[in-house]
């Protein structure tokens, strides 16, 4: 369910006549400007070669199919080569070859959007080469089975296209896939006292995926944990790392391969369309960005109530459609959602010092509606810190942050073999009845703990199936093939919500 590229064949027609230039095939403003573009490419490149802008003839090129909207300058290339080959000013055999690129007006390259996408339709339309500019090369590198040629210039396509000339583009060599480790300083959980009910709470959540949702009062490091939890998550997957750069490439976000998950973090001030998608033509939004990885939503009750209760769909289904007049596009939104909020407007409920009254308490909480708050496998408490705990005094001999990743990754490992086959599966929190009946195995003593939890809380039956996938991942730590009663005792206590 990747946003997939679409193949556009360049066609070039020439008559003698009175002189015209056209570009037809459904173009946006940036594929008609071309024009320009690539008439002083071509005059820059060689003076020798008549410029489309120079002739008294009549130019028409057409991108095909008609009916599909032709966006961006990725097609100057392609565009340029297509006059130059139909004016017999250049001869190259043009089968197995897939060009895309922006050209500035001395004939240079320029970086375009999307690369991994094309490398990938290359590859699905049986072609053997791919010409990108040579900023792109590193990420259309990642796909397998296709030649990669970086271009810097139009001069060195024709050289190496044209047998008139010795010269040939080097193919650029990919870089082999690591899997070592890659994270980049932040903010640890080594470096945030106490709080180690919340730790272990984000332990559980970044083991198997979970959504989680810290509430407490201000200052007591709600922020920074769900900032630490970034750096819990394993490294992407070989798949995972091209859906995820696929994703950022489209939308310019991405330079080379995205090998960690992806953090994103949107103001809470932030429109429908940026947090779940849209704009004239479906564009991605937040939640589509943060595709297999951590989606931060700080004052969660302070989003829009629109925004919040837009999340339903890609808490639930690892999805999002969005559909406008000019088209409709459905984007993947497997996302990890890490939420943080205060009990209040003011965040002191409960003491003395809250001066909130009765109805704006009750106005704010009901913010986050039921369907989504029932969408959240945990709430976990941060609470106040005593300020001995504080001390910069106190050692910190051990690094819980390297124990807690190892657990992570073994967890996770777990996991990788379980759901070993399932496309749509690859950690606990994706799991649907159907896996959670094969693959969950619980122990008698721990159903009949479920059972009677379910009724004395009031569980939903989306509810019931959440806290069994959350207490497979705390069976999953303890390295517990089966779900004992201590483990699902564990994963209800934070299905309760306080607040």
């Amino acid at each position: 369910m990747l946003p997939a590229a679409q193949l556009v064949t360049v066609e070039c027609d020439i008559v003698k006549g009175l002189h015209a230039f056209a570009i037809v095939g459904l173009p946006d403003k940036a594929v008609d400007e071309a024009k320009d573009r690539i008439a002083a490419a071509i005059k820059n490149t060689d003076p020798d070669f008549e410029s489309p802008k120079r002739s008294n003839k009549k130019i028409v090129l057409s991108l095909a199919p008609a009916e599909l909207k032709k966006e961006g300058a990725a097609f100057d290339l392609p565009l340029a080569l297509s006059f130059l080959l139909a004016s017999k000013q250049i001869n190259f055999d043009q089968n197995g070859k897939l060009f895309a690129g922006e050209l500035s007006l001395d004939g240079t390259l320029r970086p375009i959007r999307g690369t991994l996408s094309i490398a990938l339709l290359a590859r699905t339309e049986g072609m053997t080469e791919l010409y990108i500019p040579a900023e792109n090369a590193d990420e259309a590198a990642l796909v397998s089975g296709i030649t990669i040629y970086p271009v810097r210039t139009l001069a060195d396509v024709r050289a190496h296209l044209d047998d008139e000339f010795e010269f040939a583009l080097i193919p650029h060599i990919a870089t082999p896939f690591n899997t070592e480790e890659e994270i980049e300083g932040g903010v640890s959980l080594n470096d945030i006292r106490g709080q180690e009910s919340a730790k272990r709470g984000l332990e559980i959540a970044a083991a198997g995926r979970h959504n989680i949702a810290l509430y407490g009062p201000p200052g007591t490091g709600k922020t920074m944990l769900a900032r630490a939890t970034a750096a819990l998550l394993p490294n992407l997957s070989e798949s995972e790392m091209i859906e995820v750069t696929v994703i950022h490439s489209l939308v310019g976000a991405a330079n080379g391969a995205i090998r960690r998950p992806p953090f994103r973090s949107p103001h809470h001030t932030s429109s429908y369309a940026s947090l779940i998608g849209g704009g004239t033509i479906p564009r991605p939004g937040e939640v589509t960005l943060a595709h297999r990885g951590l989606l931060f939503l700080d004052e969660f009750p302070e989003f829009h109530r629109d925004v919040v209760n837009a999340l339903r769909e890609p808490l639930e289904d690892a999805k999002v459609s969005v559909a406008r007049a000019r088209g409709s596009a459905t984007f993947p939104a497997n996302f990890m959602l890490v939420a943080a909020l205060n009990p209040c407007p003011c965040g002191k409920y409960g003491t003395r010092d809250c001066k909130c009254m009765p109805h704006s308490i009750e106005k704010y909480r009901r913010k986050i509606s039921g369907p989504v708050a029932d969408r959240i496998d945990m709430w976990v408490q941060v609470g106040d810190m005593p300020p001995e705990t504080l001390s910069l005094k106190l050692k910190r001999d051990v690094d819980h942050m390297k124990i807690m990743r190892e657990r992570i990754a073994r967890a996770r490992d777990t996991q990788t073999k379980r759901f070993a086959g399932l496309d749509d599966v690859s950690t606990n929190a994706d799991m649907g009845p159907k896996e959670i009946e094969e693959r969950a195995a619980l122990s008698q003593k721990a159903e009949d703990a479920l059972v009677h939890a379910a009724k004395q809380m009031k569980l939903s039956a989306r509810g019931y199936h959440r806290t069994i996938k959350l207490a497979r991942t705390v069976a999953d730590l303890a390295e517990s093939e089966s779900i004992e009663p201590s483990h699902m005792l564990e994963a209800l206590q934070y299905r309760q919500r306080d607040l």
